[in-house]
């Protein structure tokens, strides 16, 4: 069963959501070379704790050890911080952060290029954000869960990626993940029908070569199979009663908070 929010829990969705839009934006200036996939999750547990008085939502779910999950390169999702792992110029990064404040979640993440990218790099991850758009575009009363994956799945293949089939978006509110499953591949007028108060999450994950993936044996882990680079993007999107709401909106959107 889908969970419709009341105009109080929209709130403090709303508040979470900029806290967590507000950590991804904080964490930027810290993305350069040298630095351990473990430092960047010290700097956002001290951010969560200590400067937004929030819970980082990831550290001890299911046994998960960090506050943050960050994905490099290969890496498709829920990769581990260490400080073994110490990004280099040309590394492709997402930044997964989810917080809780107030009883609910705001979850949001962001592929970003370490120093320069490759071409085919900068191309990827311009592809993965662009897929998220289109799929947030693609929101409102009445629409269903197959045209935002197809909005999603159409731009990729046409860029000659591919789309991870194994994970997708979920609802979010006071249960991290939640029903309905937002997958980021469908047809037109199929799955559920979209109504106002719905929050969910659409966080598609692009490969440059395959779809295929596998996952490490630390249970967390997902990684392409091919080892081809793989960008992925997310939002914590709210239906309204005339469109759609980015409650994780950030400063260097490309689509407006309201849509």
């Amino acid at each position: 069963m889908v969970n419709i929010k009341t105009a109080s829990e929209i709130e403090r969705m709303r508040a979470v959501g900029a806290l967590a839009a507000e950590q991804l934006e904080m964490i930027a200036d810290h993305i350069k070379p040298g630095i351990s996939t473990g430092e960047l999750d010290r700097i956002c547990h001290r951010y969560t704790i200590d400067v937004q008085d929030a819970t980082p939502a990831p550290l001890n779910y299911r046994g998960f050890p960090k506050s943050i999950c960050t994905s490099v390169n290969h890496v498709v999702c829920h990769g581990i911080p260490s400080d073994d792992k110490v990004l280099k110029d040309g590394d492709i990064i997402n930044i997964d952060v989810t917080l809780i404040k107030d009883g609910f979640h705001g979850d949001t993440s962001k592929t970003f290029i370490v120093g320069k990218g490759s071409v085919r790099a900068e191309r990827l991850v311009e592809t993965s954000r662009h897929c998220l758009n289109l799929g947030i575009a693609a929101v409102r009363p009445g629409a269903t869960l197959g045209d935002i994956g197809y909005a999603i799945q159409r731009h990729a293949e046409k860029q000659r990626f591919s789309i991870v089939r194994e994970y997708c978006g979920h609802g979010i509110g006071r249960v991290f993940h939640d029903e309905p499953q937002v997958l980021h591949y469908g047809r037109p007028n199929t799955g559920l029908t979209l109504a106002p108060g719905m929050t969910f999450t659409i966080e598609p994950m692009i490969n440059a070569g395959k779809a295929a993936v596998k996952l490490l044996p630390d249970q967390w882990t997902v990684v392409t199979k091919d080892h081809q680079l793989t960008a992925q993007w997310e939002h914590t999107i709210l239906v309204t009663e005339t469109g759609y709401e980015i409650l994780t909106h950030r400063s260097d959107d490309e689509l407006p908070r309201l849509g």
